[in-house]
C-alpha cells in the first residue's frame, strides 16, 4: 500500500491551512521560504496556482522575479486573499494586483513600478522602501495608521523612546514615499492625507515640550498642516463664540448704554444683550468695526487679542482653500 503524500504543514492561528504536497522541508513549493521563485515559468505557476483556489495565505515569495504576474480575480467582487504572505524585496514591476488582499503582508522594498495596485488591502502591511514610480493606488486601503506607526506609538507608550523614534521615522518615510506617489497619479487629496501623516511623524521625532514639536502641534490642530480648511472654519467660529461669551460678562458699550449681563435681568433681555455681543465679535474677527459697539475695561484686551487673531485666521483660510480648489 502506497503511503499518503505529506501535505504542507503551513498552518495560522485562524484556522487557515495549506494542502498542498510538501517539499523535503515540509512545507509546500509556495510556502517555502528557502525556495527561491525566481524561474521562468514561475509567473504561470503562480498565476495557474491562484486560479486552481490554491493558498496564497502567508506564500513565501521573498526576492521573488515576478514581473508582470497577473493576480486579479476577474469577475468577482473580492480579489484573491494574500493575507501574511512574504513580498521582501519581491519583482513585481508591471503586475496586475487589483483589488488583491495583501494584509499584513510584508511588501518591504518590493518593486511595484508600472504595477497596478488600485483597491489593495495595505492595511497592516510593511510598506517601507516600496518603489512606487508609476504604480496606480487609487482607492489603495492602508488603514488609519500603518505597521510602523502603530509600532512606534506601543513603544513609546513603555518608554522605549528610541526605538519610538526609529518606528516614526520609517512611518514618515513610508507616508512620504505614498505622498510622492500620489501626486505623480494626480490624486492630489490622496496626497493632502498623507504629508499630514508624514508631517505628524516627523513631529513625534521631536522632543515632547520642544518649542518646534508645540508649533508644529498648533499648526495641525489648526489648520491640519495647510489641508484641513475646515478647521479653520471651526477654530474661527469657536473663537468668536468664545470672545461674545466674554464680551457678555466683561461689557460692551452702546451709545450711553452698557451692554452686560445682569442676575436681575430677565431671560429675554440678557439674551439680546448676548445676541448683540456675538455680534460685535463677528465683527471684530472679521475686522470690520462699525463703530456702534465700543469695548470698555477688560473687554478692549479681549477685543484687541480676537481682531489680531481674526485678520491671521481670515488670510489662513484664504491660503489653505485657495491651496486646496487649486488642486
Amino acid at each position: 500500500m502506497n503511503e499518503k503524500t505529506p501535505t504542507c504543514c503551513y498552518h495560522e492561528d485562524e484556522g487557515f491551512s495549506c494542502t498542498e504536497p510538501a517539499e523535503p522541508s515540509g512545507l509546500c513549493y509556495w510556502h517555502d521560504p528557502k525556495i527561491l521563485k525566481n524561474k521562468p515559468d514561475d509567473v504561470q505557476k503562480l498565476e495557474k496556482f491562484a486560479r486552481e483556489g490554491g493558498m496564497l495565505r502567508g506564500i513565501a515569495l521573498k526576492r521573488a522575479k515576478l514581473p508582470g504576474i497577473d493576480l486579479v480575480r476577474h469577475h468577482q467582487k473580492t480579489g484573491f486573499d494574500m493575507t501574511h504572505a512574504e513580498l521582501y524585496r519581491a519583482d513585481l514591476q508591471g503586475a496586475h494586483l487589483f483589488n488583491l488582499n495583501l494584509q499584513n503582508a510584508s511588501l518591504m522594498k518590493a518593486d511595484l513600478r508600472d504595477s497596478n495596485v488600485h483597491c489593495a488591502n495595505l492595511v497592516g502591511a510593511n510598506l517601507l522602501g516600496i518603489k512606487w514610480n508609476g504604480a496606480k493606488i487609487e482607492n489603495i486601503a492602508t488603514g488609519k495608521k500603518i505597521k510602523q506607526e502603530i509600532l512606534a506609538h506601543e513603544a513609546d507608550r513603555v518608554g522605549e523612546r528610541e526605538i519610538a523614534n526609529d518606528y516614526f521615522e520609517q512611518a514618515e518615510e513610508i507616508y512620504r514615499d505614498l505622498r510622492k506617489a500620489a501626486e505623480r497619479e494626480g490624486l492630489f487629496a490622496m496626497s493632502g492625507d498623507y504629508i499630514r501623516k508624514e508631517l505628524t511623524m516627523r513631529r513625534h521625532q521631536m522632543p515632547q515640550y520642544s518649542y518646534k514639536r508645540m508649533v508644529s502641534k498648533v499648526i495641525d490642530v489648526f489648520c491640519g498642516y495647510g489641508e484641513a480648511p475646515m478647521r479653520v472654519i471651526g477654530f474661527s467660529m469657536g473663537l468668536i463664540m468664545v470672545c461674545a461669551i466674554l464680551y457678555f460678562f466683561t461689557g460692551l458699550s452702546y451709545g450711553s448704554q452698557l451692554h452686560q449681563f445682569q442676575v436681575s435681568n430677565d431671560f429675554q433681555t440678557n439674551f439680546y444683550l448676548f445676541f448683540n455681543c456675538i455680534y460685535y465679535s463677528v465683527v471684530t474677527f472679521t475686522t470690520l468695526g462699525y463703530g456702534d459697539f465700543t469695548p470698555v475695561g477688560l473687554s478692549k484686551v479681549i477685543a484687541a487679542i480676537e481682531a489680531f487673531t481674526g485678520s491671521f485666521t481670515i488670510a489662513l483660510f484664504v491660503v489653505v482653500f485657495v491651496k486646496k480648489m487649486t488642486r
